[in-house]
């Protein structure tokens, strides 16, 4: 009777396993290239974050990746690997002064380059909407022009 309740229970038991295999398999993932164009000048660093909410669009919640990297010419490429599908925006700031910030004018407008995905030709920063794209399981790459 024992061998008899063991084999029954088997079959569930590799069953289990199985759906808790699957469970904990990782999510296909996709690939993002950020191509930069525009940067101004060689000096300071040019920072990138990419977020895939409105509440990390709205500086509420981290990136899910950022990167930077000292300006060397007036493109640059950055890469970021293992993104779930999903919608995400992009950030981009050229801190050319390297004190840490965006520096901007009187009025708000900023002084240093700043570029978002999808490139929207608004006179503020743009809406998440704006912003967001969708990303798939595969590569995709984005340009994003400096201004």
């Amino acid at each position: 009777m024992h061998r008899i309740v063991a084999s029954r229970i088997a079959p569930l038991a590799q069953a289990c396993l199985l759906l808790a295999t699957l469970a904990s398999a990782p999510a296909f993932a996709g690939d993002l290239t950020v191509n930069l164009q525009g940067i101004r000048t060689a000096a300071g660093l040019v920072k990138v974050a990419v977020v895939d909410s409105q509440a990390a669009w709205d500086g509420q919640a981290a990136p899910v990746q950022a990167d930077g990297a000292p300006a060397q010419g007036e493109t640059a490429q950055f890469s970021f690997k293992g993104l779930k599908p999903g919608s995400y925006a992009v950030m981009i700031s050229h801190d050319e002064n390297g004190n840490g910030k965006l520096d901007t004018n009187a009025m708000g407008m900023p002084l240093e380059g700043y570029g978002f995905s999808n490139n929207p030709q608004v006179m503020r920063k743009p809406t998440w909407d704006e912003a967001r794209f969708e990303l798939g399981e595969d590569t995709s790459t984005i340009t994003v022009d400096l201004r």
